[in-house]
C-alpha cells in the first residue's frame, strides 16, 4: 500500500483551486459544460494514514542490594566448615567495580551477642584514583553488641556458645546495634588487632580487579586473661549503598545477623542476602525506527556502520543514530525514546504504520560494554496478512553485541558506563562484528529482563 503524502495533496487541490478560480477570471474563455464532475474537498474519501499502535518495553530485572555475596565457614586447609582458632584463617575472593564497598560479619566466640564487622559504611575497595586497595585493613574493622542477648562476662558465661546448653539461650536484652565502646555492661574487652586480623590482596587484569579477603585469628590463650578467643563462621556482601547489614543505634532486623552473633549460625542471613544479590540492569535511552527497507541499524555478522549505535551500546547515547537515520531511503519515522529505564520501570512510545511495514529499536543494557536489547536487524514486522499484529514480541528481541568494546564482567568493568572514567572507554573488540551474545559471561534470559509489548489503537 503507498503512502499517500497530505503535503502533495495540499499542493494538488491548491493548483486546482487556483486553476478554476482562474478560468471564472477570464470572460474570454467559453464555459464548457461539465461532463463529469468535481468532489469538493470536504466531501473527497481522506487518504490512508496508517495505524495507529502503542509498543511498551518493560524491564523485568530485580533491583538487587548486593552485586556479590557468600559464606566463609571452612578454615583454609581445612577440608570441613568449623570455628576460626588461633593461628588459622578464613578466606573467599570476589570480583568488584570501582564504587563498590565490602562488608562481612563474624561472631566473637567468646561473647552472647558480639561480632566483627566493619561499620556501616563498609570498606571502600577502590581508593579515590580509582585503584584497588591492598594489604591490611584491620583498623576498619570494630566489635559490636548485636543487642539481642544480656551480655556476660566475655569468656565465662553460662549462656555464651562454648558453655551453653543450646543455641539462642540467654536473656533478651530489646537493645540496639552498638559498638561495644559505646556499651556500658562493665566488662573489658580485647582490642579488636588483639583477636583479628584482615587483609586484601587484589589482582587486576585488562576486564575485572579480583580481591582475596583473608581473616585471621591472632588471638592466644592470654588475649582474655586465661582463653583465646576464636571466631565464627559469617558472611560477607559487595555493596554500594548505607547499613547493609544493621543499623548503627537501631534494632536487629531479623534477617540473621542475630544467630550469627550469639550462635556463629549464618545459615539465615546468607539466604536473606543471596536472595538480594545480583546485577541490576538499567536500560539506555534508545531509538525506535518504523522502516520498509532492511537492516536498518546493523547487519548480523558485519562490523557496525559508525553511524551511532556504538554510542548507543557502550554509552546509552541515540542522538548521533537518529540524526544518522533520519531521512534514508525506507525510514519512515525514527525516535529516541527517553531513558533510563530502571528495573520495574517502563517506557511507552506511539507510532503510526501501514501494511509492509517493520519495528526496530534498540535499547542499552547498561552494566555492559557495549551490549544492547534490539529485535533481528530487519525489525518485527507489524501487519500480519495486511492486519496490525497485537501482543507480546518478546521473544523476537534479543540481546546483541556491538562488536565495538572488549566485554568485561556485567556490571563489574571498569570501563562499562556506570563506572568508567568517561564515554568512549574500553579495549577494541577483536571479534569486531554485530552478533548475538556469547562471551562466556552470565547475563539474564532476555525474556526475564525484558518484556516488549505491541497493540493497534
Amino acid at each position: 500500500m503507498k503512502r499517500i503524502s497530505l503535503i502533495f495533496l495540499s499542493i494538488v487541490l491548491i493548483v486546482l483551486m487556483v486553476t478554476i478560480a482562474a478560468c471564472d477570471d477570464d470572460d474570454d474563455i467559453p464555459t464548457a459544460t461539465p461532463t463529469a464532475s468535481v468532489t469538493p474537498p470536504d466531501t473527497m474519501t481522506p487518504p490512508i494514514e496508517g495505524t495507529a499502535m502503542t509498543v511498551t518495553v518493560e524491564n523485568l530485572s530485580d533491583q538487587y542490594e548486593f552485586s556479590a555475596s557468600g559464606l566463609f565457614n571452612t578454615p583454609v586447609g581445612d577440608s570441613d566448615p568449623g570455628p576460626l582458632l588461633p593461628g588459622n584463617s578464613y578466606e573467599f575472593s570476589f570480583d568488584a567495580g570501582t564504587g563498590a564497598k565490602l562488608s562481612f560479619a563474624t561472631m566473637f566466640v567468646q561473647s552472647n551477642d558480639l561480632f566483627y564487622a566493619p561499620n556501616g559504611l563498609g570498606i571502600e575497595l577502590f581508593d579515590a584514583n580509582g585503584d584497588p586497595i591492598s594489604g591490611n585493613i584491620t583498623s576498619q574493622m570494630l566489635l559490636w553488641d548485636v543487642g539481642t542477648e544480656v551480655n556476660e562476662e566475655p569468656g565465662m558465661g553460662d549462656n555464651q556458645a562454648p558453655h551453653q546448653a543450646g543455641p539462642n539461650t540467654g536473656d533478651d536484652e530489646n537493645g540496639i546495634v552498638a559498638q561495644i565502646t559505646d556499651v556500658s555492661d562493665g566488662y573489658t574487652y580485647p582490642e579488636v588487632s588483639e583477636v583479628i586480623s584482615v587483609t586484601v590482596t587484589p589482582v587486576t587484569t585488562e576486564l575485572i580487579t579480583t580481591f582475596t579477603v583473608n581473616i585471621a585469628n591472632v588471638s592466644t590463650e592470654a588475649t582474655l586473661g586465661n582463653a583465646a578467643v576464636p571466631l565464627a563462621p559469617g558472611i560477607w556482601v559487595i555493596h554500594t549503598g548505607d547499613d547493609p547489614l544493621f543499623t548503627e543505634g537501631e534494632a536487629d532486623r531479623g534477617q540473621g545477623l542475630e544467630a550469627i552473633a550469639e550462635d556463629g549460625d549464618p545459615s539465615g542471613l546468607i539466604e536473606v542476602v543471596s536472595v538480594a544479590t545480583g546485577v541490576a540492569t538499567p536500560f539506555a535511552p534508545g531509538i525506535w525506527v518504523v522502516h520498509t527497507g532492511d537492516a536498518p541499524l546493523f547487519n548480523e555478522g558485519q562490523a557496525d556502520r559508525g553511524e551511532g549505535l556504538e554510542a548507543l551500546a557502550e554509552d546509552g547515547d541515540a542522538s548521533m543514530l537518529v540524526s544518522a537515520l533520519e531521512g534514508q531511503a525506507g525510514i519512515h519515522s525514527v525516535t529516541a525514546f527517553e531513558g533510563p529505564i530502571i528495573p520495574g520501570g517502563m517506557q511507552e512510545f506511539s507510532l503510526t504504520a501501514m501494511d509492509g511495514d517493520s519495528l526496530s529499536f534498540a535499547t542499552m543494557f547498561v552494566q555492559s560494554n557495549d551490549l544492547f536489547y534490539a529485535p533481528g536487524e530487519n525489525g518485527i514486522a507489524l501487519f500480519s496478512n495486511g492486519s496490525p499484529i497485537s501482543g507480546d514480541v518478546t521473544g523476537m528481541v534479543y540481546l546483541w553485541d556491538a562488536g565495538t568494546e572488549l566485554n568485561e564482567e556485567p556490571g563489574l568493568g571498569p570501563n562499562q558506563a556506570p563506572r568508567q572514567a568517561g564515554p568512549d572507554t574500553g579495549a577494541d573488540d577483536s571479534d569486531g562484528t554485530v552478533r548475538i551474545t556469547s562471551d562466556g559471561f552470565d547475563y539474564p534470559d532476555v525474556t526475564g529482563a525484558i518484556k516488549v509489548m505491541i497493540s493497534s489503537n
